[in-house]
């Protein structure tokens, strides 16, 4: 009996060690959670086991990964991978970004967006990123274990909670059950950047509100016997950050949001790891590689540490083994039907069509349809806060696509401008309203005004779920190019600035249709009253009479386009094509000045064609972006009255960000090639330095004639070279450039522009 007892003692150490459990704390931290991964990686190839996990923000993403059967590797590729950085910023995934719902371009640089009800009353919405791709994303990726763990999350590979906040009762949430990817989209759900979901009937926002570091929560459920707390938040400061409180301010918010991470928390038993961050943000995706060489380096520097505290041993191989067994159970990813909450009979049926699903229709629903079909919807801004969930059926063995309507954005005021060293400075202001039923309209209307340019547009956009639209317009624009001198120095006597003012005023509509997934087909017609007043020659005195000419007519045509540029000026990747062809038909009605050598009021007719196609393009070598842009134009456009007059109204090769603040003789002709190569060497994050240039050769090189009328010259040799070089950073509000421009042109050789904004102005009807 004795030696029985004394046997039993000796295998007792053994016997606790083999029930030893691990418990895995993730704090939250923004872009630096992803330094988790690599504390994973670590725990995995030295045989640290873990049994369960706890995790909160980013945290509660890796630590949920993990938990639904994604070993270390297959979370690094995820986050290395291009798809990640757009999921966060909310970009499509490559292959799905629709071009057909895009508006055209504006210089809109703040979004507010309100929620308009039926007493006009206005809710503000306050979300700053979109996160269409995410959702989708995680909806994606998690379906399967939630499948597998019947929603418990007991049950998963590793048991799980997850952490969120209830900001009405003020307090944290503990996720244990449910939708795994409804549970860490809520934890990352932070306040003024993400739109907030429903779970179990309330909104949840990031659990890093109330609890940062879980560990009560893991000490809690699991009862582990050991806790390794890793922690990458280091917002929150002992003392006040005298030295430091100016550049601190911007990250407020975060440090108001995130609780302190608490090492004592954690015990003498436990490890605590903290790895080194410093230099790194909470915005820093882009620098996940760096991120997670920093958890798995600090998690090798502590190994011994943890293997003192932690004799048991999990091998790479039972681990695998565990997962691959975890994952075998998954079930094929089959669609029965799609499911709505909170759309009426009328947005579920344009819906179905936009998916192309029919009621009790036999058509079995794939996985490529579902995704094409979310992301056709989300491509319009309306349908961002359309939330996706991809829900187990077990009764049919299937699943269903679910889409929940958040609050809605049914309004939107658009902010933007340009401030600049030359006098082409404006404000813009953009005024949306969108109405949803069998169709989608959307009713716009916006305000552009400076001293150079002014411009009003009112357009109601009606989209059919056959993938049709329609578009009546009116519009006026105003160009006074009398008025965009430097400002930054005075205008010589020597020099004679553009006397010419332009009025734009057309009305029209246009149909559009997608081609494929990537291109739009628009046709239209157009009307348009224009009015041009200039001078002609190179000397202007107070006392001259301009030329007055007034052109009426219509124009009709069509354009094939397509754009997947990261920006709407100075791109850097990406690629945009064009090809437009246009009929027009036209009156020119001509009142000389004092400065015409002709008299008396003239009419002439004028028909025509055009057709124009462009390309621009760039290649990604890293530091280093190069880029294309070509251009062709042919016509058998006529000449105007006058030269100037015919100059004005000709297609204009337009290569550099102030082209459209110029009147370039040397680059306007009926028919011509151009084209040019765009250096663009990235600096730092957001800092560009571009080297460019540009050749214009055209056939029809335009000239003044004795007599002031327009003449073609078939010199072969003329060829023109615009060029630019500068600085661009690309700040929240627009791009902030200083370039020095060079134009083969008389008198818009060479200057230096300095701007802040979007320099983008609506077209000429005769462009």
């Amino acid at each position: 009996m004795k030696r029985c007892f004394f046997i039993l003692l000796l295998l007792l150490p053994s016997c606790l060690t083999f029930a030893q459990k691990v418990g895995l704390v993730l704090s939250g931290g923004g872009a630096k959670g992803i330094a988790h991964v690599g504390v994973l990686k670590a725990l995995e190839e030295n045989e640290i086991p873990i049994d369960y996990i706890v995790g909160t923000s980013m945290g509660g993403i890796i630590g949920g990964c993990y938990a639904g059967g994604m070993s270390p590797e297959q979370i690094e590729h995820m986050i290395l991978s291009p798809e990640f950085l757009g999921w966060v910023n909310g970009s499509p995934e490559q292959g799905f970004n629709y071009f057909y719902y895009k508006n055209d371009v504006t210089p809109t640089f703040l979004k507010l967006t309100l929620d308009l009800d039926s007493t006009l009353n206005f809710q503000f919405n306050t979300s700053l990123a979109k996160d269409v791709s995410l959702n989708f994303a995680l909806a994606d990726r998690m379906a399967q274990a939630s499948v597998i763990s019947k929603n418990n999350f007991d049950s998963l590979f590793v048991p799980l909670r997850v952490i969120a906040a209830d900001i009405f009762t003020q307090n944290e949430v503990v996720l244990s059950k449910g939708s795994l990817s409804d549970a860490l989209r809520a934890t990352q759900t932070v306040p003024f950047f993400y739109n907030p979901i429903r779970v179990d009937g309330k909104y949840l926002f990031d659990g890093g509100v109330y609890n940062n570091f879980p560990v009560d929560i893991a000490q809690r459920d699991f009862k582990p016997d050991v806790i390794i707390g890793v922690n990458v938040s280091t917002k929150i400061f002992d003392e006040y950050p005298y030295d430091n409180d100016d550049k601190l301010i911007s990250r407020s918010l975060l440090f108001m949001l995130m609780d302190k991470s608490d090492p004592s928390m954690i015990g003498d038993s436990g490890i605590f790891i903290q790895p080194n961050l410093k230099g790194f943000t909470s915005f820093d995706f882009a620098k996940a590689k760096n991120l997670i060489d920093s958890g798995y380096t600090q998690t090798l520097r502590q190994i011994e540490e943890l293997k003192s505290k932690i004799a048991k041993r999990n091998t790479c191989e039972a681990v695998a083994e565990k997962r691959n067994a975890f994952n075998n159970r998954s079930v094929p990813i089959e669609f029965d039907r799609l499911a709505f909450k909170g759309f009426n009979s009328s947005q579920r049926a344009y819906i179905r069509k936009l998916f192309k699903v029919h009621p009790g229709s036999a058509k079995p629903l794939f996985y490529s349809d579902i995704k094409k079909g979310y992301f056709k919807l989300v491509a319009e801004d309306y349908f961002s806060n359309v939330y996706p969930g991809i829900l187990y059926d077990s009764t049919t063995k299937k699943f269903n696509f679910q889409l929940s309507r958040r609050p809605q954005q049914n309004f939107q005021v658009d902010f933007g401008g340009v401030i600049a060293s030359r006098d082409i400075s404006n404000i813009f202001l953009g005024l949306n309203y969108y109405h949803f039923g069998r169709t989608l309209k959307h009713y716009y209307t916006a305000f552009q005004t400076g001293s150079f340019y002014k411009s009003g547009i009112a357009e109601v956009r009606i989209d059919y779920p056959n993938q049709l639209y329609i578009e009546p317009f009116v519009e006026y624009n105003n160009w006074n190019y009398f008025e965009n001198g430097d400002l930054l120095k005075d205008v010589s006597s020597t020099t004679t600035p553009t006397v010419l003012s332009r009025i734009n005023r057309k009305f029209g509509v246009h149909i559009g249709m997608p081609i494929k997934e990537f291109f739009k087909c628009t046709v239209g017609i157009e009307g348009f009253n224009n009015t041009d007043r200039y001078v002609n020659g190179d000397i202007f005195i107070s006392t001259d009479t301009l030329d007055l000419e007034r052109i009426k007519g219509f124009k009709a045509g069509f354009t094939f386009s397509a754009n997947t540029l990261n920006r709407k000026q100075y791109a850097s990747s990406g690629k945009a094509y064009s090809l437009t062809g246009d009929y027009f038909n036209l009156s020119e009605s001509y009142t000389p000045g004092n400065t015409s050598i002709h008299e008396g009021k003239m009419k002439f007719y004028h028909k025509w064609f055009r057709v124009r196609a462009s390309a621009e393009q760039y290649f990604n070598a890293g530091w280093f972006h190069t880029g294309y842009v070509a251009e062709a134009v042919f016509s058998n456009q006529p000449f105007f009255r006058n030269y100037f007059g015919t100059i004005i109204n000709t297609p204009a090769f337009l290569p550099l960000q102030d082209s459209r603040t110029l009147i370039l003789e040397n680059f306007r002709s009926f028919n011509y090639v151009a084209g040019g190569i765009r250096n663009i060497f990235t600096l730092r994050t957001r800092v560009d330095f571009r080297l460019e240039g540009y050749l214009f050769k055209p056939f029809d090189y335009i000239k003044e004639g004795s007599n002031q009328e327009a003449y073609i010259s078939r010199d072969i040799k003329s060829l023109f070279f615009a060029g630019s070089a500068g600085f661009v950073y690309h700040a929240p509000i627009g791009p902030v450039s200083l370039s020095i421009n060079y134009y083969d042109d008389d008198e818009n050789q060479l200057g230096v522009l300095l701007h802040v904004g979007f320099l983008l102005y609506n077209r000429h009807s005769l462009e």
